[in-house]
């Protein structure tokens, strides 16, 4: 099997690798961090003994992911699964950061996983099912002020991939969404979470667990990954309450937060 994965380089993304590697699955790795893939590709390879290739790229620049598809189809690369990783947000107030920073979130949590997910769509394997999993959040849940570009940009992912795995189901491709709460990603994420006190806590989520879950989720043909119970319930009342009490009640907490983190 061929997976390309997107942010392969920290985090979700790497626990993902490992995750593909330890299956035997060859692997195609794309980040910003030229450094951080050549270490986990020779990790893998030694590890593992399986074949990755990797390919700097700024997935927000056309004419990058247009340099790094022409690498893909010189070798005649083609992929089973597209695990559409990289992300990023900007802790804080909508007022507290600089524009660029709230359009880049947008840049690259929507616009270039829309870029990659089409054109690796045209090049899966002819005749095979082929997986895609995008990485939402249970921020795509809730209307979220003091994140609410981070939050809303989950959403446009999570609608996303509830539509295409509606539309492309009779061309044997199947989607799945995970939609985690925290996760140990970065030094900047364990803060996060820490200024969270119990709550952050009780829905963070081991990178292994949910990397190893969401790859048997999607060769199982699911369609959502909620991870941890409490999550799950979070997820259902995301569902059923209304958006503008949840916009309160969250708005009240996460001001005890922004405080602690001083965003």
């Amino acid at each position: 099997m061929n997976v390309m994965i997107t942010g392969a380089a920290g985090g979700l993304g790497r626990s993902l690798a490992n995750e593909c590697g330890r299956r035997g699955y060859n692997l195609f790795l794309t980040d910003v961090n030229e450094d951080g893939l050549l270490c986990i590709k020779q990790g893998l390879e030694r590890q593992f003994n399986v074949t990755v290739a990797t390919a700097a790229c700024d997935l927000t620049n056309a004419e990058s992911v247009d340099q790094m598809l022409a690498v893909i189809d010189k070798h005649q690369i083609r992929f089973d699964m597209l695990l559409n990783v990289a992300g990023m947000d900007y802790e804080g107030g909508f007022m507290r950061r600089e524009r660029e920073e709230l359009v880049r979130i947008v840049l690259l949590n929507n616009a270039a996983t829309l870029r990659i997910t089409h054109a690796i769509l045209k090049r899966r394997r002819a005749g095979k099912p082929f997986n895609i999993v995008f990485l939402s959040s249970l921020a795509s849940m809730f209307p979220m002020p003091l994140k609410a570009t981070y939050a809303a940009s989950k959403r446009f992912l999570l609608d996303l991939a509830i539509s295409l795995c509606q539309e492309l189901k009779n061309e044997n491709v199947h989607v799945l969404t995970i939609c985690p709460g925290g996760m140990v990603t970065t030094q900047k994420a364990i803060h996060g979470i820490e200024a969270q006190g119990f709550w952050g806590t009780v829905t963070t989520n081991p990178l292994e667990c949910v990397a190893r879950n969401a790859i048997d989720r999607a060769l199982a043909g699911k369609s959502i990954y909620v991870p941890g119970i409490l999550n799950r319930i979070l997820f259902f009342l995301g569902k059923i309450i209304p958006r503008s009490w949840i916009a309160a009640v969250i708005h009240w907490r996460w001001s005890g937060v922004t405080e602690v983190t001083g965003h």
